[in-house]
């Protein structure tokens, strides 16, 4: 299957697995698979239309998705796909799952907007059989997709520089080099560093619920938020007969305060953090016969972090975290008609954890993924169904012990997982499309979970997820008329999560806690996603995407004290709103360029219990952007400007962690 797209309204729609071929400014990217639940996308132009610091900041736009972010530009940010927690969302960078079997949870404000080049993220996931095991195994994923070099036939060097200054005393420059070696192979290199010193005001305000008296009011500036990090990735893409690899090596190291939590009017914190993450990984696909392709990726990630708590009135702590991960993946896809591909994925990966926490038993986890999918286009039907079998062997040495001495193997874990999804087009000349699908799957503890001094539980089992839904899209293009383009996606669905890992006291007392497998939560929601294209003159263009989700997010969990379950039982999950939604607007005029984005986040509570001394008042955020570009000669200069929470709000995504007011940034881009 080969389609063409073209810049329409500062737009263009590349596959995430596509090849791609420049000619004369048409693009044309070329894909074999059969995509039967469609991703939402932001890319190229879109991407540029949002005030989006990092990865973490343009998720927000998302229909059914939650992010954590704990404040200011340093500040921890997770992401939550329709609420079945943090640790189901599987991450993948240029085609390979980010990784941390620490804690399950990747920091996304790690990754800089300036060099990706599209976000894609799918409920079960990516319809396309011709992937790696790994890619079957979680409940949803996003794709991060980088910058590749791309050449027209007078071009062989492209270089990029940017340049971003601000509110928090920030310092952003980076940089990208693009340089064509062979008619074949092309590299990239982009480095970017960033120091700002985390300081915003604030307003923090507390009453007691029960006399709605102010017990705090205070007024104070953000301290200990303040980060300083440097970004570095380079990169190899090269094309060879029916097929193509490439290959890349990302690292990233930083020093951040953890300005913390805000709890009895106490607002200043000491504790560090330090970071270095490695990761050097490859790919490499080929079409061998006419109808077998095979596709090898590998990766080795090695991770290092650090925190320190100096504050000695609480307790004193310097702890150390190592990971080390290798990973390699081998998928073979066959045809055995033009309309029925199928697929099997081998993958093998190891993990290991070290660290200088007392009593610390140093896991290895050994993990084979094999998966068996299959898909047909049948005419008005597109079917894909897959199986994944998972097995896990985990090694623990006792007794701060290095890994591999006194070795004690933990009891395996097998698993096998069913997905099944299907759509429809009922109509031959309307561009309307029923989709479905169905997927069971888990996520293993983490290594937190099982082997975390005095809290960790080996006996752990995995959770487990059950997933349901249904939707339709619809897509048209008028030709003539002030709307030229209109695209509509609308799901319902329903989750539920058995098993669920949480954390209960040990024994009768309060100061003691383990991992325990007894949470059950239900979700049931809608997701509604409209883009439509406007065309208001000759050079006069709006695009308008709008979002919207409603979730019933339930905590069915049993407890053993009567009086909590009461209060607890059937309860909303922490910090999920009943509705949320956004909106991102553009409007092109020749070189011009205004953006207003637009967040809402609906009441919610930080506790399953929603009683008044846990409830969260909504919020919401508007940002605007211009910018203009100026062409001198070879040079293209582009001069931005940015406000952000135009209108000052103060709210908070996370309790007590106070976000910033209005803030600004400028930014300067030169390209040659």
């Amino acid at each position: 299957m080969t389609s063409i797209c073209i810049n329409l309204y500062g737009q263009s729609v590349p596959k995430d697995t596509a090849a791609v071929k420049t000619l004369r400014g048409v693009t044309i990217y070329t894909s074999s698979y059969k995509e039967i639940i469609p991703a939402q996308q932001l890319h190229g132009e879109q991407l540029k239309s949002l005030n989006s610091f990092s990865v973490a900041d343009a998720i927000r736009y998302f229909a059914g998705v939650q992010v954590k972010d704990y404040g200011g530009i340093g500040g921890l940010k997770t992401v939550d796909m329709r609420s079945m927690g943090t640790n189901h969302m599987g991450v993948f960078y240029d085609g390979i799952q980010l990784g941390n079997a620490q804690n399950g949870q990747i920091d996304l404000g790690k990754f800089s907007m300036d060099n990706i080049e599209s976000i894609s993220v799918y409920n079960g996931q990516k319809s396309e059989i011709f992937q790696p095991a790994r890619d079957y195994g979680s409940s949803g994923t996003i794709y991060l997709r980088s910058r590749k070099p791309v050449f027209d036939s007078a071009q062989s060097t492209h270089i990029k520089g940017v340049y971003k200054t601000g509110s928090f005393d920030l310092v952003n420059p980076s940089l990208l080099f693009e340089q064509k070696i062979t008619s074949n192979v092309n590299a990239s290199f982009s480095g970017e560093y960033i120091k700002s010193s985390g300081r915003y005001p604030f307003r923090y305000k507390r009453v007691f619920h029960d006399s709605k008296d102010v017990a705090w009011d205070t007024t104070a500036i953000r301290q200990n938020g303040d980060i300083e990090g440097l970004r570095l990735e380079s990169g190899l893409y090269g094309n060879i007969s029916r097929g193509f690899w490439s290959a890349k090596a990302y690292f990233y190291n930083a020093e951040r305060g953890i300005p913390g939590a805000i709890v009895n009017n106490v607002w200043k914190r000491s504790q560090r953090q330090w970071d270095r993450n490695l990761f050097l990984q490859g790919s490499f696909q080929k079409n061998v016969l006419p109808k077998y392709d095979i596709q090898v990726n590998a990766k080795y990630a090695n991770d290092y972090m650090r925190y320190l708590n100096p504050d000695t009135t609480l307790m004193y702590l310097d702890n150390n975290f190592r990971q080390q991960e290798w990973y390699a993946s081998v998928a073979n896809k066959y045809s055995i008609t033009k309309k029925i591909d199928i697929n099997l994925s081998t993958d093998f990966q190891y993990n290991t954890l070290s660290s200088n926490l007392d009593g610390f038993v140093f896991p290895e986890r050994f993990t084979s993924l094999v998966a068996l999918a299959g898909a047909a286009e049948l005419g008005k039907v597109k079917m894909q169904a897959s199986v994944l079998g998972t097995f896990i062997h985990e090694r623990i040495n006792r007794g701060n012990t290095s890994a591999g001495d006194g070795a004690v193997a933990a009891p395996a874990k097998r698993e096998l997982t069913p997905a099944v999804f299907f759509s429809y087009k009922p109509f031959t000349k309307a561009d309307f499309n029923i989709r479905a699908f169905y997927k069971n799957i888990f996520r293993m503890p983490t290594f937190n979970d099982l082997y975390y001094t005095d809290i960790g539980n080996i006996a752990l089992e995995p959770e487990y997820t059950h997933q349901y839904n249904l939707g339709a899209t619809y897509q048209k293009s008028l030709k003539n008329g002030l709307l030229r383009e209109w695209k509509l996606q609308a799901d319902g669905y329903f989750n539920k999560v058995t098993n669920k890992i949480v954390a209960v006291p040990k024994g009768s007392g309060m100061y003691r806690w383990m991992m325990m497998n007894i949470g059950t939560v239900e979700i049931k929601g809608a997701d509604v996603v409209s883009d439509q294209a406007f065309a208001l003159g000759t050079d006069l263009v709006l695009n308008v995407r709008l979002a919207y989700t409603y979730q019933v997010a339930q905590d069915f969990t049993r407890r053993k004290n009567p009086e909590l379950e009461k209060i607890t039982y059937g309860g909303q999950i922490p910090y999920i709103p009943w509705h949320s939604g956004s909106v991102i607007t553009s409007i092109l005029f020749r070189d011009w360029r205004l953006n207003y984005s637009y967040i809402y986040v609906g009441e919610r509570y930080h506790n399953s219990a929603n009683i008044p001394e846990n409830y969260e008042q909504p919020w919401y955020t508007s940002d605007l952007s211009a910018s203009k570009e100026i062409k001198l000669k070879k040079f293209r200069l582009k001069v931005s400007g940015e406000l952000n929470n135009v209108f000052n709000q103060d709210y908070e995504v996370v309790l007590n962690y106070p976000m910033p007011k209005r803030n600004y940034k400028i930014i300067l881009s030169v390209e040659l």
